[in-house]
């Protein structure tokens, strides 16, 4: 993203993700993955006669630019992608043959979908050809890369068959490859949650949302719609109480609030939107007095938090959650239920994970990266960014009595957490994962952040694990044992960055100004006078609805209310990828403050 406070907590979707064909029935459409296999796989025949001889392997053809300049090959249309497209010098573009291979030939910005799905913005405001990017800089292909040889250094891409158009797959040879394709949808296994809950990770979601949510609607205006039914149409559910959960949560409360209402006075008795999460608070990624704050805005807005629970199954108007602490069910009936939880690895970088050098590629989400984006195991000439990436950590835990010693000042055997912090600190650069602990540990509302984890680590120690939490200051003392056990869960959790647009946005460039330095040639080592990457944190926001946002910004602490609600929607007009993206959101802002939503379906 662009501008001085970067928005933090966003899944960063990308152009070769999974996606659903919109064109068959919904509960067909995850049968197409259409980044899962080279050919399309028959299921096994029941024919017993003689096996027929194999057909010969059609030879696939080879694009060639017809240039000798190092062949650079960027797999995905999304924040990595368009940022290092962005930012790539036009010296160095010339310099190279650069392709670009994505099923999404547009750059879409993420962070304002759940405005699209309540019509508060309009799609073409948010989305930016490919082409116009690019420009001059390279070659487009709309295709989808089915398959990558590290060995031959090549890729297989055909065009999208959801086009229903004829098969086209061609060969691209690679001297430099940049994976950002993302993730995937993660359903934890949970039964259901394909066939009928709303992903939220495309314009193909958000439009599906907002024609079911019309749908709902429409469906209990009619007359023979029974008081249970239109409760159970209008019950609207929202999996996930992270960033994208609460906003799309906050837009549907807006989209009732002040369009609904007048069109439907008297069905909005029955509305309820809830919000399921897993802990005790929404937005736990940020500061507590965010996840304090927005709770309370919810409670005023009538949206309903479910916490300390999990999804357990999904039928067909109906979610069944546990609650963690007291054991129970309830079975929660819905209108809609949008699923906006967890990432996983994509198909194309699992397949790729397995034909790299054994045991270098172990990672249960990303391929995981050299500090200079270089895919382990790949020989310096495949590159990740994004969501599909993770940079190797060296793990603290071999080292903690030495941290535990250098920490303890004063020599007590025991840790504050204010040497605690300071430990962190001073070994961000060697573990960078510190660094972001370490923020949470700053002023009041840091140390209760920190309030779980602390507090499961001192669970072996003299005081009460309530007790603990409740009088987190820079006195709280640590053991070593118990430091161990809190260093051992901060390598167990570790994913050295977030899975958000700020990321991307920041890797894109880092790798754009590394080309520039001559990393792309064959064979050729990372330029002497080039640094590691370093990831930036300018802060995090969200919008809690009623044109309240929250902000978590570092060295500044927590803000919201209007005023943060207004920074918010300067930051989304102004962090846009082109001019044109910037004058149609602004013009969206003030169509929807003076006409109101278009609450159509069409």
């Amino acid at each position: 993203m662009m501008g001085a406070l970067p928005r933090a907590q966003r899944c960063c979707t990308t152009g070769l993700q999974v996606t659903r064909v919109s064109r068959l029935p919904r509960a067909k459409r995850q049968a197409w993955n259409v980044c899962s296999t080279l050919t399309t796989e028959r299921p096994p025949t029941t024919d017993t006669s003689e096996e027929k001889p194999a057909a010969p392997t059609k030879e696939l053809p080879v694009y060639h630019s017809g240039t000798s300049k190092p062949r650079v090959v960027v797999l995905g249309s999304g924040w990595g992608a368009m940022s290092f497209l962005k930012s790539l010098p036009r010296d160095a573009a010339e310099s190279i043959d650069l392709t670009l291979i994505s099923p999404r030939n547009y750059f879409l910005y993420t962070p304002l979908l759940p405005a699209v799905a309540t019509g508060t913005v309009e799609e073409r405001s948010i989305v930016e050809p490919v082409r116009r990017v690019l420009k001059k800089k390279g070659k487009y292909f709309e295709a989808i890369c089915n398959d990558i040889d590290p060995v031959e250094r090549s890729l297989v891409a055909c065009f999208p068959p959801e086009a229903g158009l004829d098969e086209a797959c061609f060969k691209v040879p690679y001297d430099m490859l940049v994976l950002a394709v993302g993730s995937s949808n993660n359903t934890f296994g949970i039964k259901g949650v394909e066939d009928h809950c709303f992903f939220f990770r495309s314009i193909t979601n958000a439009n599906e949302l907002r024609r079911r949510v019309s749908e709902c609607f429409e469906r209990a205006a009619l007359p023979q719609s029974t008081s249970e039914e239109r409760k159970k149409l209008l019950s609207f559910v929202v999996v996930g109480g992270g960033p994208t959960g609460v906003e799309v949560a906050a837009e549907l409360h807006d989209m009732v609030r002040d369009d609904l209402v007048k069109v439907y006075p008297d069905l909005i008795k029955d509305v309820r939107i809830r919000v399921i999460e897993l802990m005790d608070h929404v937005l736990s990624t940020y500061d507590r007095a965010i996840s304090d704050y927005t709770a309370n805005e919810f409670s005023r807005g009538a949206i309903e938090l479910v916490l300390n629970s999990r999804v357990a199954g999904v039928r067909k108007g109906e979610v069944d959650v546990i609650n963690t602490t007291t054991n129970t069910t309830e079975v929660i009936p819905f209108g809609a239920c949008v699923w906006s939880t967890g990432v996983a690895m994509h198909p194309l970088i699992k397949k790729l994970q397995g034909k790299l050098p054994g045991g270098t590629q172990t990672h249960f989400r990303s391929i995981v990266t050299d500090e200079y984006l270089r895919v382990i195991g790949s020989e310096g000439t495949i590159f990740s960014i994004g969501d599909a990436a993770t940079i190797a950590q060296g793990k603290a835990l071999a080292k903690a009595k030495d941290l535990f010693w250098e920490a303890d000042k004063d020599g007590n055997g025991v840790l504050s957490l204010g040497e605690l912090r300071d430990m962190l600190r001073a070994h961000s650069r060697e573990y960078s994962h510190f660094a972001e602990h370490a923020r949470f540990l700053d002023g009041k509302y840091g140390a209760s952040r920190w309030g779980g984890m602390v507090a499961s680590a001192v669970s072996r120690g003299k005081k009460p694990v309530d007790a603990v939490v409740g009088e987190l200051t820079e006195d709280t003392a640590l053991e070593e044992d118990q430091f161990r056990d809190l260093l051992e869960k901060i390598d167990r959790g570790l994913r050295a960055l977030p899975a958000t647009a700020q990321v991307a946005k920041q890797q894109g460039e880092f790798l754009a100004a590394l080309l520039g330095k001559g990393a792309v040639r064959q064979g050729s080592q990372i330029p002497a006078d080039a640094k590691p990457f370093k990831y930036s944190h300018k802060g995090s926001l969200a919008y809690v609805g009623s044109d309240k946002a929250v902000m978590d910004v570092p060295t500044v602490g927590p803000i919201f209310g209007w005023g943060a609600g207004l920074m918010w929607k300067g930051f989304e007009t102004y962090s846009q990828i082109s001019f044109r993206n910037i004058f149609l959101v602004s013009l969206d802002w003030i169509r929807t403050k003076i006409f109101g939503r278009d609450i159509s379906r069409v």
